[in-house]
């Protein structure tokens, strides 16, 4: 790794303390950068700059480098966050097309995420239900399980179907008592096992595993053979306990919006590739990075590194271990109807046990702003990356797996929007896993993402926000 500073780097200029209160301690300084057409985003740098300065250089524009950022607005600490791509929100973005709302892959988000209570407005998200349940596709028919607390008539018609045993959903019942009397720390740091060990030892039958535990939990971690922590398994278990599955009703991309439109003007770069993180070789130095451009930007705080894991390996080479765990990976695959075959806001699961199908849902059954007036918007989700199949024949195979649901007629009218092939969807988090570690890799170097916590939204915005706050505690140490 080139080393770009070449002298030991002075301790924060504008950092005064006659405090110990936290907030106190900072002197409120602003860091203005070129114009842009947004208030927080600028696409670009100008060509001619070669060397910029702030107080703490993010990388990464996903939900973790957006939590970090607005910590450190809020602590009044000033920082430039480094986005590569074209866009923030990393991989929680929505595209328009034709008219239809199409999020970057399969993602619902769960009302009752701790972290997330405490950092997003749910109200302006102006947030659309799904019913609080699912209905599984089995032995050529659907068959309910519904949440018997917000739908317990629901719930009593289906004690006698096919997916799973009474004895399975009066275990359910106790799962969610058990996970409800657990603090969130307690549950992430818990002794664990696999999912699948996890529910043959609380007793729960062949049957229900595979017709409804396999494709449900499969299709949020990606995992059909449901290999994830048990402490995943918990922890979403009791936000689903205590929230709903919903989407918001301009895409998921409105969740980093959100989070971007409270920080300061142009302290987002777009467009801004991250080449190298220079640590700096003296007991003063501070890190300081180098874009693919030419450019460096130093830090007088530090840096947050907040990019997916295979990228955080290759930045911080030799300072991280490689995980031989390879990422989730899935597809998306999204296409138009006239109508929809049903009217509920309900998630389909493929309890059959056969084909490439795990999930769907007509999203504008869920919410209307999903697609134009009179239009129906139909999402389905594989998981794994198939890379032996074409587009093409991914979607034809997957027109030939409804058609046994819904009809032939019905489902050979739908036109098939776009696929959306997510090469890592989520970091692989089977045991062993450290959910709650430190964060802190190297000298003012942090780095934070769903890869150091749970993979979820919730563990990305925790995990930044954390990353913000262990840099601050050690910068107020060493200054």
């Amino acid at each position: 790794m080139n080393l770009i500073l070449s002298q030991p780097y002075p301790k924060p200029s504008f950092l005064h303390f006659h405090s110990h209160d936290l907030h106190t301690k900072r002197t409120h300084f602003q860091f203005k950068l070129q114009s842009s057409k947004s208030p927080a985003l600028q696409t670009s740098v100008p060509e001619s700059a070669t060397e910029t300065q702030t107080g703490v250089i993010i990388i990464g524009g996903g939900l973790s480098g957006l939590a970090a950022a607005n910590k450190l607005h809020t602590e009044k600490i000033p920082f430039v966050l480094l986005e590569a791509s074209d866009g923030i929100g990393g991989r929680v973005r929505t595209d328009i097309v034709d008219g239809f709302v199409l999020d970057r892959g399969f993602q619902i988000f769960i009302t009752g995420y701790p972290e997330a209570q405490k950092v997003l407005d749910y109200e302006s998200l102006d947030l659309q239900k799904f019913y609080s349940g699912a209905k599984v596709y089995y032995n050529g028919g659907f068959h309910t399980v519904a949440d018997p607390v917000r739908h317990l008539f629901d719930a009593l018609m289906s004690l006698s179907n096919p997916i799973g045993t009474v004895l399975d959903k009066l275990l359910i019942g106790l799962t969610r008592v058990k996970v409800l009397t657990r603090s969130d720390e307690d549950i992430l740091t818990a002794n664990e096992v696999s999912i699948m060990d996890l529910l043959k030892k609380t007793g729960f039958s062949k049957s229900i595993i595979d017709r409804f535990f396999r494709p449900f939990f499969g299709g949020i971690f990606f995992d059909n053979e449901l290999e994830t922590s048990s402490r995943l398994f918990d922890f979403i278990f009791k936000c689903l306990a205590l929230g709903d599955n919903t989407l918001p009703a301009n895409g998921i991309s409105a969740i980093p919006e959100q989070l971007a439109s409270k920080l300061p003007d142009k302290s987002i770069r777009l467009n801004s590739r991250v080449a190298s993180v220079d640590f700096g070789g003296l007991e003063n130095d501070r890190p300081s990075v180098k874009l693919q451009n030419g450019e460096v930007v130093r830090s007088e705080l530090g840096v947050i590194l907040a990019v997916e894991e295979p990228e955080a390996e290759k930045l911080l080479a030799g300072k991280i271990p490689v995980r031989k765990k390879p990422g989730r990976s899935t597809i998306c695959l999204y296409f138009s109807a006239d109508q929809a075959p049903v009217e509920e806001p309900v998630l389909f699961l493929n309890g059959s046990g056969k084909g490439i199908v795990n999930n769907m849902f007509f999203a504008t059954n869920v919410a209307k702003s999903y697609g134009p007036p009179g239009k129906t918007l139909v999402s389905v989700s594989v998981i794994g990356s198939f890379e032996e199949m074409s587009d093409e024949s991914l979607t034809d195979e997957v027109v030939r797996e409804l058609s046994e649901w819904f009809g032939d007629s019905v489902v050979r009218s739908w036109k098939h929007l776009r696929n959306y092939r997510i090469g890592f969807a989520q970091p692989d988090q089977k045991p062993p896993t450290n959910l709650l570690r430190d964060l802190k890799i190297g000298s003012s170097v942090y780095v934070c993402g769903d890869c150091w916590s749970s993979a979820s939204f919730d563990g990305a915005l925790s995990s930044g926000r954390r990353a913000a706050e262990a840099l601050l505690k050690d910068a107020l140490v060493s200054v």
